[in-house]
C-alpha cells in the first residue's frame, strides 16, 4: 500500500480561509487539489502566416514557439490512500481529439546534484548592464531608464532598479502535484484545433471521483498575434488581435545592445516594472487591481507603442505579450454561505488559462534594406535577383533572438 503526501501547500490554507471577519468558518481542506493550467503559444513573423515558421522554428527555437501552438498541464494532489501504485486519469471531451483520457502518473525521481526546473523561478542576477523603460507612447517619459548595474550597485540596490510586481501564490498546476501530464509514459501534444470545453472526470486510486466542467471562458484562447511594423530605432506602434476572452494584456520587450554590454527591458505598464512576474497566469482579483493600477492593459486596448530610441543599436530584439483569461475555481461541496455551517470540501479545482504572443522587431526593415540596397548594379546578363524570402529574414532573425530567448 502507498500513500500520497498529506502535506497541503500553503495556498490551501488561504483557499479555505475564512469568508468574512465576523465569524470564522471550521474549513478543513479537500481530499484532493487538481490544477488544470491551459495556454495558447503564438509567434508571429512579418511576412509569414501564423504557424509559418516551419523547420526554422523546429531547428532554431524551442518546440512550441512555432504558433499557434495549444499547451496543457495537469497536477493532482490527494492524500487519499491508494491501492498499489498511486495513478489517475483525466476523462477528456471528444473535442480534445486525444482518445479517451490522459493518464496521470508521479514524477520520475529527482537525479542527485541537479535541481528540479522550475518554470516560474524568478531569473538570476545577471552579470551585466540593465536599462529598464516603461510606458506606451512615442517619447521616453521623464526619469528613464532605470540602470542596474551589477558593477555598481550591491544586491539590494539592484533588487530595486529591477522591481517589479508577482502574484502573491506562485501557484501552477504541477507545482507540488503528485500526479502529472504531461509525464514520462505520455507526452503526446495537444491537437491545434483540440477543445478542451465540456465535461471532466479524474478517476483513480489515489483520489476520489473529480467531476467538473470546463466552459468556454477556460478553453484554449485564441492566438495573440502581435505585430509590431517599423525600424528598431522607432517609435514602434505595436498592435495585436483582439482575443475574445482575454480580461487583460502586457507587453514586454527586451534587446541587447553588444557595444555597452547592455541588457534593454521595456513594459507596457504605467508604473516602474520589468515584468518577470507578470508573464504568466494571474488570480483573477490581483489582475483586476493591476488593470486598476495601470500596470496591465484592460482588454479593451489592442495597440501599444513602444517609444522612440529604446532599442538604438541593438543586434536584436523582440517583444512579447500575454493575454490573461479567467482563473475558475472550483470545490465539491460548495462552500456554504453560512459561515456556522462547517465545510468539508471533498475536492478542489483550479483551471488558468493564457495566451502569448511573440514577434521580432525591426524586420522590416531589414527586409527593406536588401531590396533598397543600389550600390552596385548587376551585368545586364545576370540572372534577375530573387524576390525577398520571408522565411530567410526569420531565419536570421530567430538567430539573433536565440540569446534574448528565457529557456
Amino acid at each position: 500500500m502507498t500513500t500520497i503526501s498529506r502535506a497541503v501547500p500553503l495556498l490551501l490554507t488561504a483557499m479555505f480561509a475564512a469568508p468574512s471577519l465576523g465569524q470564522q468558518q471550521q474549513a478543513k481542506p479537500p481530499i484532493s487539489t487538481y490544477g488544470v493550467d491551459v495556454g495558447t503559444r503564438t509567434t508571429t513573423i512579418p511576412g509569414m502566416p501564423a504557424g509559418g515558421m516551419g523547420s526554422v522554428a523546429g531547428m532554431m527555437m524551442p518546440a512550441g514557439m512555432g504558433g499557434p501552438q495549444k499547451e496543457l498541464w495537469l497536477g493532482l494532489r490527494s492524500s487519499q490512500r491508494a491501492s498499489g501504485t498511486p495513478e489517475a486519469q483525466h476523462m477528456i471531451p471528444p473535442g480534445m481529439a486525444m482518445g479517451a483520457a490522459l493518464p496521470l502518473i508521479g514524477r520520475p525521481p529527482a537525479q542527485p546534484g541537479r535541481p528540479e526546473y522550475d518554470e516560474e523561478r524568478p531569473p538570476e542576477k545577471p552579470k551585466a548592464r540593465m536599462l529598464v523603460y516603461w510606458g506606451c507612447g512615442e517619447t521616453i517619459r521623464p526619469g528613464q531608464p532605470k540602470v542596474a548595474d551589477t558593477e555598481k550597485m550591491s544586491l539590494v540596490e539592484f533588487g530595486q532598479a529591477l522591481a517589479g510586481r508577482s502574484p502573491p501564490d506562485r501557484w501552477s498546476a504541477q507545482r507540488n502535484a503528485q500526479l502529472v501530464w504531461p509525464n514520462e509514459r505520455e507526452k503526446t501534444p495537444v491537437p491545434p484545433g483540440a477543445r478542451l470545453a465540456g465535461d471532466q472526470l479524474v478517476r483513480g486510486n489515489a483520489t476520489p471521483d473529480i467531476k467538473f466542467a470546463i466552459g468556454d471562458q477556460q478553453d484554449f484562447m485564441a492566438p495573440m498575434e502581435i505585430t509590431a511594423p517599423g525600424p528598431l530605432d522607432g517609435p514602434v506602434p505595436a498592435s495585436w488581435t483582439a482575443v475574445p476572452t482575454a480580461r487583460g494584456y502586457f507587453l514586454q520587450a527586451m534587446g541587447f545592445r553588444q557595444a555597452a554590454g547592455e541588457m534593454i527591458i521595456w513594459t507596457s505598464s504605467e508604473l516602474q516594472d520589468t515584468g518577470w512576474g507578470l508573464m504568466t497566469w494571474l488570480p483573477n482579483d490581483f489582475r483586476q487591481r493591476l488593470i486598476g493600477e495601470k500596470v496591465l492593459l484592460p482588454p479593451s486596448v489592442t495597440s501599444c507603442t513602444i517609444p522612440r530610441g529604446i532599442f538604438s543599436g541593438v543586434e536584436g530584439a523582440m517583444v512579447n505579450g500575454i493575454a490573461y483569461g479567467e482563473e475558475l475555481n472550483l470545490a465539491q461541496p460548495p462552500r456554504p454561505a453560512d459561515p456556522k455551517i462547517p465545510w468539508e470540501p471533498v475536492w478542489a479545482v483550479k483551471v488558468r488559462v493564457k495566451s502569448a504572443g511573440m514577434t521580432p522587431l525591426g524586420m522590416e526593415e531589414r527586409s527593406g534594406a536588401h531590396s533598397r540596397d543600389t550600390s552596385a548594379s548587376p551585368p545586364a546578363d545576370a540572372a534577375a535577383p530573387k524576390p525577398a524570402n520571408p522565411l530567410d529574414d526569420a531565419t536570421e532573425a530567430v538567430k539573433g533572438l536565440r540569446k534574448l530567448l528565457p529557456f
